[in-house]
């Protein structure tokens, strides 16, 4: 068990600041959380999902989220403001979380239509709370590993999100987390609810004004209502030394859309979990980039249950991984005997660029219907010598060529962002962690 009793002592001290004391049903979940997480700590290798990822380290240290945080802490005065506003995009509407607190100071949610609701969770606790109930917590498997209960007992603050009906949003949202202080937890809930015929797009950005070693645990759940067409982009770009928990779960409505685009790029050790549930005639379309260095390890775990007929999912996850790097994919579709009709493509491809790097993959088909169109890829290797021999032939050198090829090889994921700003601060992290050589930004 670690430190898990040092968590739980400490949770004691914490447990009055957090938000919804006054609310019966949450001091329930937090409760039942609690007692899951005192049964079975973080998580193990034990567990067939974390076979590939050990956790050991995060259990050895206490990360205690801050306390008493509000939009005026004095605490803002010492962010680095040219960093964070290197992460803002230009063409979003934007809540910012300040080592895991929503900071009204520094969101802009200017021009944001009337009737939709953005707000922190600890604030829309206080005013809607009777928005929150029906979800909070019903999008969550009912087994769940060691940190979604840790989520849900320590939980500080995040982000609510309500869409009415038919409303389409001129933009997207960016929900930008940063974290300034070594050895805190930034523990965040987002909920996002999209009624019926709605469409939007929201950003989870995640970044640090500090090198040093923190925790970052984040759950969000979303619902989509009829008809509804949500897109979620995620960008983790953590602190070298930073540790990272991230769970997206999501209950789709019927013939609704629900697109994610996942970059993992930062962080010592960082693990990302996308759980999605399908009603009638869905669309579920999964998109991953992660690119590993020196020894960091990079783990994504997806899950895609059919549940009822005429579903469409489709999902690429690809990974670049040098030095000592290790990456991770387990990708897990499951089609219920009702989902006659299922169409379900799942690729994983992997391109090692060093002797030492790893990867490890894991794809999984669960099919228990007889009229399904299903199938799955899975490539390990490292750059086609003979694309490599093609390009020398052309009069470019060797360590070029295998620039080029690289890059085109994560290119194809970051093409795929339709937002220009998060486009080009996505493809600046790309071109930061590999060589540049031959790759020129104006053909880009």
């Amino acid at each position: 068990m670690g430190n898990v009793s040092r968590y739980l002592d400490n949770y004691q001290d914490l447990a009055t600041t957090l938000p919804g004391q006054d609310l019966p049903w949450l001091q329930s979940l937090r409760k039942t959380a609690l007692q899951q997480f005192a049964a079975s700590g973080f998580p193990s290798p034990r567990e067939e999902d974390w076979r590939y990822t050990n956790v050991t380290a995060i259990e050895k240290k206490l990360f205690a989220p801050m306390l008493g945080f509000v939009s005026t802490n004095p605490n803002l005065q010492f962010i680095d403001k040219e960093c964070l506003q290197s992460q803002l995009l230009s063409d979003a509407w934007t809540v910012v979380l300040v080592d895991g607190h929503f900071s009204a100071e520094l969101s802009a949610l200017n021009g944001l239509p009337d009737n939709i609701l953005v707000s922190g969770m600890a604030t829309a606790l206080e005013s809607k709370p009777e928005w929150v109930q029906p979800y909070l917590g019903q999008a969550l498997p009912a087994e769940s590993h060691g940190f979604i209960a840790f989520n849900t007992a320590w939980f500080s603050d995040g982000v609510f999100i309500h869409i009415p009906t038919k409303q389409v949003l001129a933009k997207p949202i960016q929900i930008l987390n940063v974290v300034t202080q070594a050895e805190v937890s930034a523990t965040t809930r987002n909920l996002i609810v999209a009624d019926c015929s709605t469409e939007a797009t929201v950003i989870e950005s995640f970044a640090a004004t500090t090198g040093e070693t923190y925790l970052t645990a984040s759950v969000t759940e979303i619902f989509t209502g009829e008809n509804a067409h949500i897109t979620l982009h995620k960008l983790q770009c953590e602190a070298d030394k930073a540790y990272h928990f991230g769970g997206t779960h999501v209950k789709q409505g019927m013939a609704s859309r629900f697109s994610h685009h996942n970059f993992a790029f930062g962080g010592l050790l960082a693990r990302t979990d996308v759980h999605v549930d399908m009603d009638k005639a869905s669309e579920c379309e999964l998109n991953g980039l992660y690119l590993g260095v020196n020894r960091q390890h990079l783990d994504n775990h997806t899950r895609i249950n059919h549940l009822q007929p005429h579903g469409i999912s489709k999902e690429l996850y690809k990974g670049v991984l040098d030095d000592r790097a290790r990456g991770v994919f387990q990708g897990r579709v499951i089609v219920a005997e009702n989902a006659q009709k299922t169409d379900s493509q799942m690729s994983n491809r992997n391109l090692l660029l060093s002797n030492d790097a790893e990867a490890d993959t894991k794809p999984q088909l669960e099919i228990y219907a007889d009229d399904v169109k299903c199938g799955h890829g899975v490539t390990v290797g490292q750059l086609d010598e003979k694309s490599v021999f093609y390009l020398q032939s052309r009069c470019v050198d060797e360590e070029t060529a295998r620039n080029m090829l690289t890059f085109a090889f994560a290119n194809e994921m970051v093409e795929k962002i339709k937002i220009k700003s998060l486009h080009d601060k996505v493809l600046e992290q790309v071109l930061k962690r590999f060589p540049q050589e031959g790759v020129e930004k104006e053909w880009l």
